[in-house]
This record gives C-alpha cells, sequence and structure tokens, in this order.
C-alpha cells in the first residue's frame, strides 16, 4: 500500500508541475516554493520507505496547505490541486 501512496503521491505532483506550466504570470517566488516542497517531499518519502522518519520529516501537509493558501488568489485551480496534495501527505502521516 505504501508504494502505491508513493506513486499516487508523485503522480500528482507532477500534474501539479503540468498545471503550473500551463499557467501564465506565475510569481518566481510561488514557483520556487512548489519546486522546494517537490524536493522536501521526495527526501520525506525516501526517508519514510528507508524507515528513517524524524521531526523534520513531518508537517509538509501543513507546509502543502500553507502554499496552497498563497496560489488561491491568482491560481485557484493550481490551489485545489496543493490542498489536494496536503490531503494525501497527512493521510500517509507525513
Amino acid at each position: 500500500m505504501q508504494n502505491e501512496n508513493d506513486a499516487n503521491l508523485k503522480a500528482h505532483l507532477k500534474a501539479l508541475h503540468r498545471q503550473l506550466q500551463e499557467t501564465n504570470d506565475v510569481d518566481p517566488e510561488l514557483e520556487t516554493l512548489l519546486r522546494q516542497l517537490d524536493g522536501d517531499i521526495d527526501r520525506a518519502l525516501a526517508r519514510r520507505a528507508e524507515s528513517q522518519l524524524d521531526e523534520n520529516t513531518f508537517g509538509l501537509s501543513s507546509q502543502t496547505q500553507e502554499l496552497a493558501a498563497r496560489f488561491n488568489v491568482r491560481h485557484p485551480t493550481v490551489s485545489a490541486g496543493l490542498r489536494q496534495l496536503g490531503n494525501m501527505l497527512a493521510n500517509m502521516g507525513v
């Protein structure tokens, strides 16, 4: 089940990146934050696979929700995807 959840999460991240590329006039700061979040999630999944979760692994769900709030005004479609991603992370305990 863990591998399936990880695969779904990665697929969702790819979809978000596609949405972002299709969106005109994206704030460079928000784009950078999304890329950082992507890297953080990849590292968290790798640590989880190695059973090396620590206190730095947790909080990605809330980080994702905060990013969704920042995207909400100008890019509601991306924001909705980020909220869904945050929910997926919360359900995974990350």
